[in-house]
């Protein structure tokens, strides 16, 4: 199921918009990185099975158009997805942290966060909780985008212009990205849950 080869082979750059657009419109980061579904689809430009204008492009309008439905959602739905304070995930105080984060820095964690798996996915969200200015949102937003798009896929394509035959090693790029990408997020949630487990016994 989330094998690159086998997906970009299916559904090619039809599916690359889907699966782009739906890591912060629909939030499914956590099951396919955009990054790994993007350094795929760079080498399959590499080898010419895909097109790599129509790639760069349908992958920066992909995930422009997926993070303005995210910061919708987060503007409409926030307040009540961040209301409850002892969640183990979502607290009050990270939507007071967050709003005055954005009030500060807001528009350079537009450009910093696509870099980054899993905060890229709620980071539009969160901006529309934040109230974030539409405009100041989507001009900064719209540049992350399309410096991500471009700087990843034109890796997997350097990648797979030089190195013969690295299709056969997807899978396990995709497994080292997977744990780089996913191992702090695992500490963080195992610590949050030893700590509120440790809060209920005493």
């Amino acid at each position: 199921m989330l094998n690159p080869s086998e997906l970009l082979q299916s559904g090619g750059l039809f599916l690359v918009g889907v699966m782009i657009f739906a890591e912060s419109g629909m939030f499914v980061g956590f099951f396919f990185p955009g990054d790994t579904l993007l350094l795929s689809a760079g080498i399959f430009a590499a080898q010419g099975k895909l097109n790599l204008a129509a790639l760069l492009i349908i992958a920066s309008l992909a995930a422009i158009a997926g993070d303005n439905v995210g910061y919708q959602i987060g503007k409409t739905l926030g307040p009540r997805l961040f209301r409850k304070k002892d969640g183990l995930l979502f607290k009050q105080e990270y939507v007071t942290r967050s709003e005055k984060f954005f009030e500060k820095y807001g528009s350079k964690s537009m450009l910093l966060a696509h870099f980054l798996p899993v905060v890229r996915t709620f980071t539009p969200a969160v901006a529309g909780v934040a109230r974030m200015p539409r405009e100041k949102f989507a001009f900064f937003d719209a540049i992350g985008d399309t410096a991500w798009a471009v700087i990843v896929t034109m890796l997997g394509y350097w990648f797979g212009s030089k190195i013969p035959n690295i299709d056969n090693y997807i899978l396990p790029v995709v497994a080292i990205v997977v744990i780089i990408s996913f191992g702090p997020m695992a500490y963080h949630l195992t610590k949050a849950l030893m700590e509120r487990r440790k809060r209920k016994t005493n």
